[in-house]
């Protein structure tokens, strides 16, 4: 019988995303990743044996075109990472109507229409992931700033719980990570964290909770965040 774990990374070009995809091949998981545009990283993955596709989120019917070229193939996880900070620095006042639309669209909706377009293709004891962030937290709020950025991975989390409370019959286990402050052409240069630490404890953490069912929030260390 084949052990061996079967993930799916959306949005892996770069960054995060293409770090996760190294760290679960390296750990022996079999990987699937998906890029918007050629990515050179992911080349040099596939050439080691990452199965790489190209897809928007953005775009339903390519997620559609996806999900049907990848057959009925099961993963024990879906980690939807793509994600933007377009004007991240200005508040939400000064944001045109049409640049914050579109964050919510890519941070927000274009993560949970794909995780419903592929809730099929989980296997049993799978789960969903999807990157989140502690700006996105209510509670934690104290600081303000990143205010269009905030508000788009508060309404993930929203949307997360909603998904999961609207398929708990299923026992659908959906995980919202936190990466961490990362040194990554989002997070700048000035990060706390490199991008090997933040997925090594990002990859822990979820492997930690793959089948629990829910909706759960944490951090890459495994912590547990306030909504």
């Amino acid at each position: 019988m084949d052990t061996q774990k079967n993930a799916l990374i959306v949005g892996a070009s770069r960054g995060l995303g293409l770090g996760l995809a190294e760290t679960f091949l390296r750990r022996g998981w079999r990987v699937t990743a998906t890029q918007r545009g050629a990515s050179p990283g992911l080349a040099a993955l596939e050439a080691e044996g990452v199965r790489v596709e190209t897809v928007d989120i953005d775009d339903d019917a390519a997620v559609e075109t996806l999900h049907g070229r990848l057959g009925a193939e099961r993963f024990d996880l879906i980690f939807v990472v793509a994600g933007v900070a377009t004007q991240a620095h200005d508040p939400a006042h000064a944001v045109p109507r049409d640049v914050a639309a579109q964050v919510y669209l890519t941070n927000a909706i274009g993560p949970i229409r794909f995780a419903e377009t592929f809730r099929d293709r989980l296997a049993t004891g799978g789960s969903l992931a999807l990157m989140s962030s502690v700006l996105g937290s209510v509670a934690l709020n104290e600081s303000g700033g990143w205010e269009i950025y905030r508000a788009s991975k508060a309404a993930l989390n929203t949307l997360a719980r909603s998904l999961a409370v609207r398929h708990q019959g299923d026992g659908l286990g959906v995980l919202l990570v936190h990466p961490g402050w990362v040194r990554t052409d989002m997070g700048g240069a000035e990060a706390d964290l490199d991008v090997a630490t933040s997925v090594a404890g990002m990859a822990d953490a979820v492997e930690a909770r793959l089948g629990q069912p829910g909706c759960q929030y944490f951090d890459y260390r495994g912590e547990t965040l306030a909504w």
